[in-house]
Order: structure tokens, then C-alpha cells, then sequence
């Protein structure tokens, strides 16, 4: 029976929803990826960086995490994981972070669960009451969207290519009093900035210094979400760095969220960690065993296996970072010669993730008739190019200053290479701003 001419249209479905349903935007990333699948309908080809993935043609997970996986599955590790995560995965993690990061946590700090998106929500609902305010930097990822959810009062603080698209210390000083979550991630998505060791030593100063004074009087701690989901992938000069390492009395107070989706091209396996003091893991577990946001068990099984295996970890980061190097810079450097050229581009020399920062000074240009008026308008005109990119607005950053998020995880090199001469063809044709 076709039950379609008994259902409302979405419009006077959505009259009967919750105010939190009613509110929730949807994601900008999604609405461009289906502009850009019906251009690739056309015919007309696309370089498509757009999307903060990895296309397994040229970016596989490890062969090892493979085949632990697979194992895992044909031994029937099929049913449910405990709610904190496999004990054999977080041991792997405690000694990850002590090779790597050189933190030695307990096993009781360590919480698994699919992915990072559900521990950045968690820890949003576990240290959130409706009106606090969390702060955080735009351009960034989804930050506004988990305050909407969790009812947290969410402060964006704007940042601009001058500080690394970081927030400085007196950004940040007038709002630490009252705030209860500082968050931040670096390497940055939409960015692919990295903060460096200095300014994150000051900020991390800070949140000690704001806490000691709240103990004092006897206050609720301010908490600093540290987001280092892509901390394996930095490249150059950058080098990445924890609030912990740098001030490591300020581990009672420091949340990490990590994942394998960036640093294993695993995005699909769903498998992250957190990893924070114990009583905030216990919490933080207990809300996501609700929801049902536990890691599959055989991913889990299969992880541990491959964290087990340090030297065939760093072959792995070593390939990935060198498609990853070639690709950016490739990109990096058609900017560049298009920008001496006398090109209205800009871009920032690749730091870390999978992302370049690209500028496109085109607002105010009349293209045939039609003035460029927003970052959204540049974005069509590039598509009708073939590059695909996403505007910083989509991650939170107020007013059309040209800035996009370039993302290399699922494109060739050839694919770079054809969208050059597509690219100086279209903005040779678009006429100077008019003189004033």
C-alpha cells in the first residue's frame, strides 16, 4: 500500500516538531556537495575540495587495520562493546599517547566511541548546563552547532589569517571568567593552521590561572576541550603540541578528542577516543552508552591491533603525509604563481590536516552583469569553473572576506593540475573592481 498520499509535506510536518528540532541547521558542507554532484551530472568536470574525506582510490586505510578488522568479524566480535570502549583498545591508546605525545594517563582516563563527533557532544552535555557559555574560535567546526544542541550560550571569537586563524590571549582574557568550555582544535579545520607552541602555552596558562582563582572561591572549573584529530598530519615547519605537554598542571582541567578518521583515512570505521580525567570519562560514557554512540567492537579489536604495531604506524603516517604534502603544496603553488601573476589569490603555506586556506578577493566584481556580493556568490562562480570549494561562513565566520577551506583527501594530482587552466581562464575573463 503506498502510504505516501497520507503523509504531510515536510513544511506541516515540521510544524509539529520540538523547538530543538526546529532550530537545527543542517549542514552547508552537504547543500554544496549536492551543487557540485549535479554540475558533475552536466559533464563538466570538477576538482572537487570540498568534502573533509579521503577517497580510498588514493588514500586506503592500513592493510593491517584491514585485516584485524576483518578477523575480528569472521571470529564473531559482532555484538556489543562495553560503553567506555574495549579494554584492549584503551591500554593502546594509554601507550599511543606515551610514544607519541609523551602524556601517561591512566586507563581510566580513556573513553572510545564512534568517532570524535559524539565525545565532542559528550563533552558538551557533561559540562554544559543550559546558559553556559562556551567559547570558541570561528572559522571552526560544528562548535556552534553542539552549543545549540546542549543549550550552552556559545561565544565565536573571529580570527583572521594575522594570528593563524588562532585566537590570541587578549581575545580570549575578557571572556574566561565567565565561561565554562574553551575550545579549540589545531591542527584547524577549516584551516589547516596550526597553533603554535608559544600561543598555546599562554592560552593554557590562562585556563590554570582562571581555575586556581575559581578553587579559591569555590566556582565550577573552566574546562579546555583540546581537539587534535588531526595532530599526525602536520607538514614543514609546523609541529604540533598539547596544553598538557606545555603546562602539565593543567591536566585536571583538559579534555582531548581524537580519532582514526583523519590520521588512518578511516573516516567510515567510526572509532575516536577522549581521553580526560576519570570522574568527567565515567559521565561522559554513561550519556554516549545512551545514545548508542560506542565504536563497532570489531573496529575496535582491529585498532587496537594496529596501535599495537608502532613501526607499521609510522610507515603509514609517512605515506599519507607525503600524498597529503604533495597535494597541498601543489595547490599551494598554482595559488602562489596565479597570485605573482596578478591574480586577485591569496593562500597560507600548508601547516597541518588535510586543508589549504585559500583567498579569492572577487566580492564587488561585476561578472556579466551580476556584482559578486558574498563569499557564497564567489562559490558558484568557481564551481562554474570546476573548483569546488567551501566558504569559511560554513564553519562560523561572519562577513565576505574571500576566505575557503581546500581539501586535498579526495583528489589526484592530475585532478589539481586540470583545475589550473580552468581557474586563470575564469578570473582573466572577471573585470577589475571599478576605480572609486
Amino acid at each position: 500500500m503506498d502510504v505516501a498520499p497520507y503523509l504531510d509535506s515536510p513544511e506541516k510536518s515540521d510544524a509539529g516538531l520540538s523547538a530543538l528540532a526546529r532550530g537545527v541547521v543542517g549542514s552547508e558542507i552537504l547543500r554544496i556537495a549536492g551543487e557540485i554532484r549535479a554540475v558533475q551530472a552536466t559533464g563538466v568536470p570538477v576538482c572537487d575540495l570540498t568534502i573533509g574525506d579521503f577517497d580510498p582510490k588514493y588514500f586506503p586505510i592500513p592493510k593491517e587495520l584491514l585485516e584485524a578488522t576483518r578477523k575480528a568479524l569472521e571470529a564473531g566480535q559482532t555484538n556489543y562493546p562495553p560503553a567506555e570502549g574495549i579494554l584492549p583498545l584503551r591500554e593502546a591508546v594509554l601507550r599511543l599517547y606515551e610514544r607519541d605525545l609523551g602524556l601517561t594517563y591512566p586507563v581510566d582516563s580513556i573513553v572510545i566511541a564512534a568517532g570524535a563527533r559524539p565525545l565532542l557532544y559528550g563533552a558538551y552535555r557533561t559540562l554544559v548546563d543550559p546558559g553556559d557559555i562556551a567559547i570558541y574560535p570561528v572559522p571552526t567546526w560544528n562548535n556552534n552547532h553542539y552549543a545549540y544542541l546542549s543549550g550552552a550560550r556559545g561565544v565565536p571569537v573571529p580570527v583572521t589569517a594575522a594570528s593563524n586563524f588562532f585566537p590570541t590571549p587578549d581575545q580570549l582574557r575578557p571572556h574566561l571568567s565567565s565561561a565554562r568550555l574553551l575550545i579549540l582544535n589545531s591542527p584547524l579545520n577549516p584551516t589547516g593552521t596550526v597553533i603554535s607552541k608559544q600561543a598555546l602555552t599562554a592560552i593554557t596558562a590562562m585556563v590554570l590561572e582562571e581555575n586556581r582563582r575559581r578553587e579559591a572561591s569555590g566556582k565550577r572549573p573552566l574546562y579546555f576541550v583540546f581537539d587534535q584529530v588531526y595532530w599526525t598530519l602536520t607538514f614543514g615547519s609546523a609541529t604540533h603540541h598539547t596544553p598538557v605537554e606545555v603546562v602539565p598542571e593543567s591536566a585536571p582541567y583538559v579534555i582531548f578528542l581524537d580519532a582514526i578518521s583523519k590520521a588512518f583515512c578511516a573516516t567510515g570505521m567510526r572509532v575516536g577516543w577522549g581521553v580526560m580525567p576519570p570522574a568527567m570519562r565515567k559521565r561522559v560514557s554513561d550519556i554516549l552508552g545512551h545514545v548508542g554512540a560506542w565504536a563497532p567492537k570489531a573496529e575496535q579489536v582491529g585498532v587496537a591491533a594496529l596501535l599495537n604495531k608502532p613501526e607499521a604506524v609510522q610507515v603509514f603516517r609517512d605515506s599519507v603525509r607525503q600524498k597529503l604534502s604533495q597535494r597541498l603544496e601543489a595547490l599551494y603553488g598554482g595559488m602562489m604563481d596565479m597570485k605573482k601573476d596578478g591574480f586577485p589569490v591569496d593562500a597560507i603555506e600548508p601547516q597541518g590536516a588535510i586543508y589549504l586556506s585559500a583567498r579569492f578577493d572577487l566580492c564587488g566584481r561585476n561578472v556579466n552583469g551580476t556584482v559578486l556580493k558574498t563569499n557564497d556568490d564567489v562559490r558558484r562562480l568557481l564551481l562554474g569553473a570546476g573548483l569546488g570549494v567551501v566558504p569559511f561562513q560554513a564553519f562560523g565566520l561572519a562577513g565576505e572576506s574571500g576566505w575557503f577551506r581546500l581539501s586535498v583527501g579526495a583528489v589526484s594530482m592530475d585532478d589539481i593540475a586540470a583545475a589550473f587552466p580552468r581557474l586563470r581562464a575564469l578570473l582573466a575573463a572577471v573585470p577589475a573592481p571599478a576605480v572609486r
